[in-house]
């Protein structure tokens, strides 16, 4: 216990909430920004089993403010490459790593075996997900997102608490960090902000934001909190979760040569985004002029959406398929990594 001796002297914690911590066991959904500054903490604070869901792989552009990984991790998956930190700062920690997307098909079994949820994406139609999937499994969900200098937190199914879609009833698209941009330092705090209400909960002690959004801007230092209420009509069952989630279950492809060649591309960014690929096997098609253009789509063909983050491709792959358009899917690459990966295999 020497190395817990600095926080088992809080009268908060002793040695009763270090045992709660060792036997605790939280899922964290995102090894990206808000992933890489939690999960130090959570580990570091003696937290005994952590799980780690995220199918993407490290990138160049990643390392500026996801600080678990170095450039010798480039090209392997996130999961992989934190565990390997993980496990090397606290020997003990039982570590899980899912080099797979949360999906309506693995996201109940996966929540059933953890005590808490930790929402550290950047995906709007990830978060109903673990929302839905949240309330169906009874477990909390520690929240977190950021915009540019600015930053949110809260709890939610917490208690039986307002749930995500109390204070979100409908998806509304914001850019990501790619389209948008972002300072490390804004991520790490944010991602801190949910470490300490993960074990705020497990500990069973302090103020937990259920209820409450935390809004702080980095860029003023200064912070807003907002109160917000359950509301009771929204019900979620297991027929609206396979409805909303599992039967448009869009599994991500990484580009390859082939695509360009058996496959038809079709960026659905606006006219005006950066850079533009410059390909006859690519369709520009935005995604808010893509309903009127979907008869356009032929059945015997394959089809694979991008944008610059992910997010209007999968909308774009879930209106398709909800046309009978089975033949599509999203690339996990964004524009400007599809960009280069095409210019190098045209030379």
């Amino acid at each position: 216990m020497n190395k817990y001796q600095r926080q088992t002297i809080l009268p908060q914690v002793g040695i009763n909430g270090q045992q709660k911590l060792a036997e605790a066991r939280v899922l964290i959904v995102g090894a990206g920004g808000l992933g890489c500054a939690l999960l130090p903490y959570l580990a570091a604070a003696g937290i005994g089993n952590l799980g780690i869901v995220d199918g993407d792989q490290v990138e160049e552009s990643n390392l500026h403010r996801q600080i678990l990984y170095t450039p010798k991790n480039i090209g392997e998956h996130k999961v992989e490459a934190a565990k390997t930190f993980l496990k090397a700062q606290q020997p003990e920690l039982h570590c899980t790593a899912y080099t797979e997307y949360l999906s309506g098909e693995n996201a109940l079994d996966l929540f059933k075996e953890y005590d808490i949820i930790i929402d550290a994406t950047d995906r709007i139609e990830v978060r109903y997900l673990i929302n839905d999937a949240a309330v169906l499994t009874n477990k909390p969900v520690v929240y977190g997102s950021i915009h540019r200098f600015e930053g949110q937190v809260s709890v939610f199914n917490y208690e039986n608490g307002p749930t995500y879609r109390c204070l979100f009833p409908k998806a509304v698209e914001v850019p990501s960090c790619e389209e948008a941009g972002v300072l490390g330092t804004s991520v790490g705090l944010i991602g801190m902000l949910q470490a300490a209400e993960v074990l705020k909960i497990i500990l069973e002690t302090g103020n937990v934001l259920s209820g409450e959004l935390l809004i702080y801007n980095t860029l003023t230092a200064t912070q807003d909190r907002f109160k917000f209420k359950k509301n009771e009509n929204i019900q979620i069952t297991q027929e609206s979760f396979n409805a909303a989630h599992k039967n448009n279950y869009s599994p991500k492809v990484s580009f390859s040569i082939d695509l360009l060649v058996n496959g038809i591309l079709v960026d659905v960014r606006t006219k005006e985004e950066q850079p533009r690929i410059a390909n006859a096997s690519v369709l520009e098609i935005p995604l808010q002029e893509l309903n009127r253009k979907v008869q356009d789509f032929e059945s015997s063909k394959d089809y694979y959406f991008f944008c610059q983050s992910g997010a209007r491709a999968l909308q774009a792959v879930r209106l398709l398929k909800e046309h009978k358009h089975i033949n599509a899917k999203a690339l996990t690459e964004g524009a400007a990594q599809l960009q280069k990966l095409i210019t190098t295999a045209s030379v």
